[in-house]
């Protein structure tokens, strides 16, 4: 049954760590099984990896990217098992948007693993380590790290990228002219302006010729009318046609994440609760800065879970 206040949210590169999803595993066999089905597809056992891995091996962004796709399948899998109800809308933040395609039906999951497995690998590939770079800007409103980030290009490529909240923007672009908005954000007022530990650029014009050699591949899948509505981080509207999804998935590899439009918008469309399915609770704490009217659950434990599904019953 869908409740129609209800919205999941599913969380992007960052939230990894070695160990997760451990205990909901011990409690719920559709953990099991997704893994199974994303390592047949890997060609390597990705529960092992994330149990007993080290970490540098999950932060390889073409292993991250299909390690959260399945954790928060196999989550979304669990809560459906638990008889959670059906959530009115979905998004992600950036790879999770890929999340939100399975767990809507727009995409079977093993074809979404082998997609995200090539967007990984091509996103890293497009710069090389070293070329790029990824700043936090704390305090400064969207306009001003936007001027800032104008001021400090200098004929190089630097760029809002993911506006999480208000007065929170991470920006990226050269290395070079992200050093120099750091200085620029700070001189502007910013609270703190700090890099962040990736080594792409993700989200700027940089990413345009990984877009460009995963479109065919994206083209040549199969994509469905979403049965529940993905809010998109390239515009933050729904869509239902699949051909216009397909060019949004590619649009959002070299566009920013409108992260903060995305959770306006289902709360103008009535949502009141969220549901962050993945591990962590970045999404959660970002909801709350954007809407301080939302409440909002994680459902990484199986604690966490039982506790969200008794809450947003109808």
């Amino acid at each position: 049954m869908t409740n129609s206040t209800l919205a999941f949210v599913f969380p992007g590169q960052g939230s990894q760590q070695i160990g997760m999803l451990a205990e909901a595993a011990a409690e719920f066999p559709e953990i099991a099984t997704t893994f199974e089905q994303s390592s047949s597809v890997l060609g390597y056992d990705l529960w092992d990896l994330c149990q007993n891995g080290q970490q540098e091996d999950i932060n390889l962004t073409e292993r991250t990217q299909p390690l959260l796709l399945t954790s928060s399948v196999a989550l979304y899998r669990a809560w459906q098992a638990k008889g959670g109800a059906t959530p009115a809308r979905m998004a992600g933040h950036s790879l999770g948007e890929w999340s939100a395609l399975v767990c809507a039906g727009v995409i079977a999951f093993e074809d979404a693993v082998r997609l995200v497995r090539e967007r990984g690998r091509l996103m890293q590939e497009a710069v090389p380590a070293g070329q790029g770079a990824m700043a936090a800007v704390i305090g400064l409103d969207d306009a001003a790290v936007e001027a800032a980030c104008s001021e400090a290009a200098q004929g190089e490529v630097v760029a809002a990228v993911n506006y999480n909240s208000p007065g929170q923007v991470v920006i990226a672009g050269s290395s070079g002219a992200v050093e120099r908005a750091i200085e620029a954000c700070k001189a502007a007022g910013a609270k703190r302006a700090m890099p962040l530990p990736v080594s792409a650029p993700f989200h700027t014009e940089l990413m345009r010729p990984a877009a460009d050699k995963l479109a065919p591949q994206i083209d040549a899948t199969q994509f469905h009318a979403p049965e529940t509505p993905v809010i998109h981080n390239v515009h933050a509207k729904s869509e239902s046609d699949p051909a216009a999804i397909k060019a949004l998935m590619v649009e959002q590899i070299y566009s920013p994440v409108r992260w903060t439009a995305c959770v306006q918008a289902m709360a103008a469309a009535g949502t009141t609760t969220l549901v962050e399915c993945g591990p962590g609770k970045v999404l959660a704490a970002l909801a709350k800065r954007i809407d301080r009217s939302l409440t909002a659950h994680n459902i990484e434990t199986p604690a966490q879970l039982s506790e969200a599904v008794l809450a947003t019953a109808q």
